[in-house]
Formats: structure tokens, C-alpha cells, sequence
């Protein structure tokens, strides 16, 4: 394991819808500038008398955004009604609303909510309609993690650009708000107003399992450029960005899915290390922030996560940041906020730290119960439960969804994954695949000593079903630029059994590539590796997720990294390999020596051309 405080030290240094009453939607939305205007005075006043006409239980409600399982909102598939009524209480998406007045639904493609476009937008419309039938119609603001890279909630045939480090290696701000733009779009186009996106975490401890090649990179400031320049992408196409997690999750060596992380830094560490890219994304104007489910002991000694710590969310975020937008918590149901507290004291403690939305609860009926409780018994008053919907519903206002929440399926014709859009993100693509290494110029491969290429390694599930399997696909790209490349799958953890198969399989090839997956000192990838080096053939090393693996690999003579083994970001890396592309992305984090971690063995910034 590399050692934290010697990366933290290195990186410091480093520079046909349901309308319901509506005008449909004619396909584009109006332009929407990034940070929008202060509301005018009558806007607050609407705003006002519409929660003025709310029950407490209405009120408590919209401050939930909450899964639901199903492609529809009101006839799901048998499965997913018994789910939703195992976990909610109600069938579907409408009856959700009806019951509970949510505020917002999120979509993740595991509750069956994101099939394809027009199913997607169709679910949209109906959430829709079914909020603008209740009692005091509210649109709801739906929500998605569609960061891009390993964290896709909406797949092919929508576009899928390379994820944040990809981007980060790129170093293109122009980039980064275009790939934000197209994604936005897609997203309104959809039905979809808030992507959870982007990523501001400063990724400086290699070993951090949760955040890794989702952050922009190491360098504090290089981040920054690249979050603000998504915001304005982001929200120029007419959504809701969502700047993530604050005040910082990217020197964890804890999951906080599974457990509470602490992050060790000094109150001046956080201002230099963690800071810069929240504050550059109040500055682009950001719509919404999200909390991390991490212990700073610095900010609070009491050692709540941050999600349920008033000195972090108001003392810091709200006061010393000056930011008066929507604060989102990260998921309820992640044990990293279940740990210290029940799940009926999370939400009030939530909502008391300065929270507005709570985001996923893992047991809906408890948490609205309890949020009435803490009203009742004067621990939350209604003062400050109308200051937390003031901001919800100001962020509603903004993005058009009080003027018109619906979409078509000739909206969606007109913008998802058309063909200028799928260029763009493979020309973006293009310029983020990194040389670490090129020892006796054994890349590119050449079609004439190299024709016959074997492609060996990982087959990582692809997320959201969004492409693959990796060597597949490598292999495939790699046919079509002239080569004549089988893929033989050798697993995470290969036995020997598969590393004398491909060994074997490289006999009558020519070059091997080997798709690697963050390798560690006792992965059986090791072995492969050093299996396929031993014939003596050239042997290509690619890098899938984060970049490290070069670092636990003696004798890899050529190395690169992709950052991620989306079908976008490996034909990339195939068409640098192949010679049509020339390497263009420099590392945005270093590379530690595994033998010697307090010794570079790549810096930032580093990256070799043809």
C-alpha cells in the first residue's frame, strides 16, 4: 500500500408523452445559463404561498428523494411491484408520491428504472403527472449518478463520455464542459433535471477504494478547472449539477458504502487539498452539494459524519463557503451513516447539520416518521423546514420543471445518442489515453510484425451494462484497424490453469495486450503478466481502472492506461495502440514505487508520445 501521507505531500506539491395539461416539449430546451439570476421577488412570493398550502406531512415529504423500483410509474412489473411493496409500502412511483409527497426520485439502472430512451422518458412523464395530480402540485426533481467513466446509471444508446480521471488526463476544460453539455441534454431530453456530477474529490490516496479514477485526478487545482467547467456544461444544457462529497472524500482508505472513513487532515491540509474544487464549483454557480458520509476530526471532534455534522454543513459549507444552495446527503443507506446512529435519528440529525434533501433512506416510512416527530416536538421548527423547501423549490424553479417537468420521444430522437454527439465523445476520448511506458519503441504495434495480437485479461462487468467485455471489445477495435486479434478472458484472479491457457494462446501470436484491474501485491494478475513477459513476446500492458498498476508489474516494457474499460475509452486506448491515434493524456495523479512509496515512480503530468 502506498504511503498516504507521501502522496498527500507529492500532490500538495503538484501544481409521445403524457403533458398533463402542458405544452409539450419541442425537442431542444431554451438555452439555460449556467448560475442563473436571483429570483425576483414575486418568484419567492409564488413560491411562498405554495408552501404556505402544505400539511406538515407534505412539507416533511418533499424533502425526500427516494428509489423506486419499475420502467413506470404506474404499472411496473410484477417483481418490481413486490419490491416496491417489500421496501415502500406502495406498487409504484405514483403511489409513492401519493402516500409520502417526495420531492424527488432517483434512478439507478438496478431498480429497473433506465432500460432504454423512450422508456425512461415515459417514466419521467408519468412521475410527473402523477406529483401535479396531488392535492398541492409540486414537479419532482429526478435524479441519476450519471457520472460517466465506472459510474453510469443510463447506458447505450444515450452517449457515453470517459469518466472524470480520463478527463483529467485529457486536461481539456473545454473538453470537460462539452462532455457535461451533451450528457445534460440527454439527461433533460429524458426527463432526467439533476445529474449527481460532478466528482470534486481530490483523489491523493492511491489506496482509496471508493472514489479512485471517479476524481479529476490529484492535483487540487487541476480538479477545480475541471469541475467548474462541467457545472457550466452541466448546467448550461438546463440540469442540476451536484458537486460531490463534501468537504472531501478522496484521501479515504474506507469504503463508506460498508464503513465510516476518517479523513487525517489538518484544518490548513483541507483548505489547500480539499477545498479548491467545491469553492470553484460555488463559483460556477452550483445547483446542489452533496455530503460524504466521512469523520473530519479536525471540523468536529464529536466524530459525526459530515452528512450529520452542523460544524461542517453549516460552519463551513453554509458560513465560512458562503453557499446557500440545495445540500444533498449521499445515500442514507450506506453504512458509513447507519454506523454511529439508528436510521429514525440520521434524518433529523441530517436536516439539523444543514441538510435540505435527504437523499435514499433505507426505510422511507421510519425517516418521514421521524422527520414529523422532531417538527412536533420542536427539534426541527416549520421556520426551518420552509428555508430547506424555499431552496429545493427555488432549484425547481430554475431548471424549468414549474413551467414544464415533461418530455417527448421526439425530444429524445432529437438528442440522445445522435451521431455528432458520439463523435464528440470519442474525439474527447481520444486525447485522454496516457503512455506510462514504451521501452525500445515496442508501441504502436505494427500490422506488419504484429498482425496476429492476442488480448488477454479482465473482463470487468461494464457499467450499467454500458459495453464489453473489455477484451472483447479491444480485440474487435483492434480487427478493425487492421490487426487480426483474439480475446481470450483470464479473469480478476487468473489460475493457473488460465495463465498457461494464454501462454499458450501466445505461442501462436505475434503480441499480447493484457487488460490489467488495479493489481496489488498478492494479485494473481501478477502471475499472468509475468507469465506472458517470460515468451519472450512483446507484451502490451493496459491499465483499466486506476492507473497504479504499472507500479506492482516488473518487466512491463510497455504500459498504458485507459481509466476506465468503458466500449468509449477502450477503442481509444486500441487506436493508440494500433498507431491512429497518437498518446496524448498526461497522468493526473502520480504513480508511487511499490517498493519504495515515498519515491515517485511517475509524476503528474507525465505521459509519452509516439
Amino acid at each position: 500500500m502506498h504511503s498516504r501521507r507521501t502522496v498527500l505531500t507529492t500532490a500538495a506539491a503538484a501544481a409521445a408523452a403524457v403533458t398533463g395539461g402542458a405544452k409539450p416539449s419541442i425537442g431542444h430546451q431554451p438555452p439555460s445559463p449556467a448560475s442563473a439570476p436571483a429570483p425576483s421577488a414575486a418568484t419567492r412570493a409564488r413560491l411562498r404561498r405554495l408552501i404556505s398550502r402544505m400539511t406538515p406531512e407534505e412539507k416533511a415529504g418533499q424533502l425526500f428523494v427516494m428509489r423506486v423500483y419499475g420502467h413506470s410509474a404506474t404499472d411496473p412489473d410484477p417483481a418490481d411491484a413486490a419490491a416496491n411493496q417489500q421496501e415502500i409500502g406502495v406498487s409504484n412511483a405514483a403511489e409513492l408520491i401519493a402516500k409520502y409527497h417526495v420531492g424527488g426520485i432517483i434512478y439507478f439502472g438496478w431498480a429497473h428504472n433506465t432500460r432504454e430512451p423512450h422508456q425512461i422518458a415515459d417514466l419521467s412523464n408519468g412521475i410527473q403527472k402523477a406529483a401535479a395530480a396531488q392535492r398541492v402540485p409540486v414537479p419532482l426533481l429526478i435524479s441519476t449518478d450519471q457520472e460517466h467513466g465506472i459510474v453510469a446509471r443510463v447506458g447505450a444508446p444515450a452517449t457515453l463520455f470517459p469518466g472524470a480521471m480520463a478527463l483529467g488526463a485529457g486536461g481539456s476544460r473545454d473538453d470537460a464542459q462539452t462532455a457535461a453539455r451533451i450528457a445534460g441534454a440527454e439527461l433533460y431530453a429524458m426527463g432526467i433535471r439533476q445529474d449527481y456530477a460532478p466528482d470534486a474529490d481530490v483523489n491523493i490516496n492511491p489506496a482509496n477504494p471508493v472514489i479512485g479514477v471517479r476524481s479529476f485526478g490529484a492535483d487540487p487545482q487541476a480538479v477545480a478547472r475541471m469541475v467548474a467547467a462541467e457545472v457550466k456544461g452541466y448546467q448550461g444544457a438546463g440540469i442540476a449539477s451536484c458537486a460531490k462529497h463534501f468537504p472531501g472524500h478522496g484521501d479515504t482508505d474506507t469504503d463508506s458504502h460498508i464503513g465510516l472513513p476518517y479523513i487525517h487532515h489538518t484544518a490548513e491540509e483541507w483548505e489547500r487539498l480539499d477545498a479548491p474544487p467545491f469553492k470553484a464549483a460555488i463559483a460556477a454557480g452550483i445547483d446542489s452539494i452533496m455530503t460524504a458520509h466521512i469523520v473530519v476530526p479536525a471540523f468536529d471532534p464529536s466524530e459525526d459524519p459530515a452528512t450529520l455534522s452542523r460544524p461542517i454543513l453549516t460552519g463551513i459549507l453554509r458560513e465560512r463557503l458562503g453557499y446557500d444552495g440545495v445540500v444533498v446527503t449521499d445515500s442514507l443507506g450506506m453504512e458509513g451513516v447507519r454506523k454511529k446512529y439508528g436510521d429514525a435519528r440520521v434524518p433529523v440529525l441530517a436536516l439539523k447539520a444543514g441538510v435540505d434533501q435527504l437523499l435514499n433512506p433505507p426505510d422511507l416510512a421510519v425517516a418521514h416518521a421521524a422527520v414529523l416527530k422532531a417538527l412536533q416536538d420542536g427539534e426541527l421548527t416549520e421556520r426551518e423546514l420552509d428555508a430547506k423547501l424555499m431552496r429545493i423549490l427555488l432549484l425547481k424553479e430554475r431548471r424549468g420543471l414549474f413551467t414544464d417537468p415533461y418530455t417527448t420521444h421526439r425530444a429524445v430522437d432529437r438528442v440522445v445518442g445522435i451521431r455528432s454527439h458520439l463523435a464528440a465523445a470519442d474525439r474527447i476520448a481520444d486525447r485522454t489515453t496516457t503512455l506510462l511506458r514504451n521501452d525500445a519503441g515496442i508501441l504502436p504495434l505494427s500490422r506488419r510484425r504484429e498482425r496476429r495480437v492476442l488480448v488477454a485479461g479482465v473482463d470487468a462487468a461494464a457499467p450499467s451494462g454500458t459495453g464489453g467485455p473489455p477484451t472483447t471489445v479491444l480485440a474487435r477495435t483492434l480487427t478493425e484497424l487492421g490487426f487480426t486479434a483474439t480475446a481470450l478472458s483470464t479473469g480478476m484472479a487468473p489460475a493457473q490453469r488460465q495463465i498457461d491457457e494464454a501462454v499458450a494462446a501466445l505461442g501462436a501470436r505475434d503480441a499480447v495486450v493484457v487488460a490489467t484491474y488495479n493489481v496489488t501485491a498478492d494479485s494473481r494478475q501478477r502471475k499472468l503478466v509475468a507469465a506472458l513477459l517470460a515468451t519472450g513476446k512483446p507484451v502490451v500492458q493496459l491499465a483499466v481502472r486506476n492507473p497504479y498498476d504499472i507500479a506492482q508489474l516488473d518487466g512491463v516494457r510497455a504500459a498504458l492506461a485507459s481509466y476506465s474499460w468503458t466500449d468509449v475509452e477502450l477503442r481509444a486506448a486500441a487506436r493508440v495502440i494500433a498507431g491512429r491515434r497518437d498518446p496524448a493524456g498526461k497522468l493526473p495523479v502520480a504513480i508511487m514505487r511499490a517498493d519504495a512509496p515515498a519515491q515517485e515512480l511517475y509524476r503528474i503530468g507525465h505521459g509519452l508520445t509516439y
